[in-house]
């Protein structure tokens, strides 16, 4: 073999070798452009995320006040309406006590505030005006 055919067989193994380089190299930039591009996409999915999971927080104490209010206002409402029949009772004892201690009663059933008949047609016409 003749110098010229070693030099040309050591060059085209060179050219070989950087060809095979440079695709090496292609391929590896290509692999952390798409690693790159999967890091991206991570990271916008961690925001995504971490928007959801404090907005879910806030809509989760949104709920438990409003939970807590709901419970508050219940427990109000059903101290009014005890409120409200100790109320009643007491009016409806003092009912019976005047009932009891009227003196105009004279023995009748149904006297007091709620009288019939009449006693209470008498004291209407008693009330009113005479006519003229």
């Amino acid at each position: 073999m003749s110098t010229i055919a070693i030099v040309l067989i050591v060059v085209a193994v060179i050219v070989v070798l950087a060809l095979i380089y440079m695709a090496s190299r292609k391929r590896q930039e290509q692999k952390e452009q798409e690693r790159e591009e999967r890091r991206h996409v991570a990271r916008e999915h961690r925001a995504e995320a971490s928007e959801r999971k404090l907005r879910a927080e806030k809509e989760g104490a949104a709920a438990e006040e409003q939970s807590a209010r709901a419970k508050r206002q219940a427990a109000e409402a059903e101290e009014r309406a005890r409120h409200a029949e100790r109320e009643r009772e007491t009016a409806q004892a003092h009912e019976r006590h005047a009932a009891d201690v009227d003196p105009d009663r004279d023995g009748k059933s149904g006297g007091g505030r709620f009288r019939r008949g009449e006693d209470q047609r008498e004291e209407q016409q008693e009330q009113a005006p005479p006519r003229s």
